[in-house]
């Protein structure tokens, strides 16, 4: 039986470099895996005030399930000042809270960032691995993924035609597969 993953793109733009990367990482996930979109674009804001008062929108509460019943994560994210876009982070927070009940935690997770500029989400990459030290979410350390000039990476279909970047992300995702297996061991 395949492990489920959930994939969270940290991009609402419609021809996001990031959801085409993701739709590429699922048609090269190992049989051992089973990778599925989990939307973060219909998120409320994080506001602890309805958690507190036990009304929290039914968004959260869906999200929060969904991400339960996964066996791991891949985060894909585009830079947006050298940081993660707010909508990521919104999704991290709801899904760390309330305070103790984190659907994040122990998850195997992998990150990639993917961008049109030519360090390749460096620090929106980095960000993210930081929030992760304190979810206590085990990260795929090798290979980092560092993505650039996504501009040129895919058809008008949104199919990859770069070789080289396609045998990456066949390294990337048997190295992931390989941290699952690892981590729920």
């Amino acid at each position: 039986m395949s492990k489920k993953i959930a994939v969270i793109v940290g991009s609402l733009r419609k021809e996001s470099f990031n959801r085409k990367m993701a739709y590429v990482l699922m048609s090269l996930a190992p049989s051992s895996l089973g990778l599925e979109i989990v939307e973060i674009r219909d998120l409320p804001l994080y506001n602890q005030d309805l958690d507190d008062e036990k009304n929290p929108p039914a968004a959260w509460t869906a999200f929060r399930e969904k991400i339960k019943k996964m066996d791991g994560v891949i985060f894909l994210t585009p830079e947006y000042n050298r940081s993660v876009p707010g909508v990521l982070k919104n999704a991290l927070d709801v899904g760390s809270r309330p305070y103790g009940q984190s659907v994040w935690g122990g998850k195997p997770t992998a990150v990639m960032s993917v961008s049109p500029g030519a360090m390749g989400g460096f620090g929106a990459n980095q960000h993210l691995r930081q929030s992760f030290v304190f979810l206590d979410v085990p990260i795929l350390q090798q290979p980092e993924a560092y993505i650039a000039s996504a501009g040129e990476l895919f058809d008008a279909q949104g199919q990859m035609t770069k070789k080289e970047t396609q045998a990456f992300l066949e390294k990337f995702m048997i190295a992931y597969a390989k941290w699952v297996e690892k981590i729920l061991t």
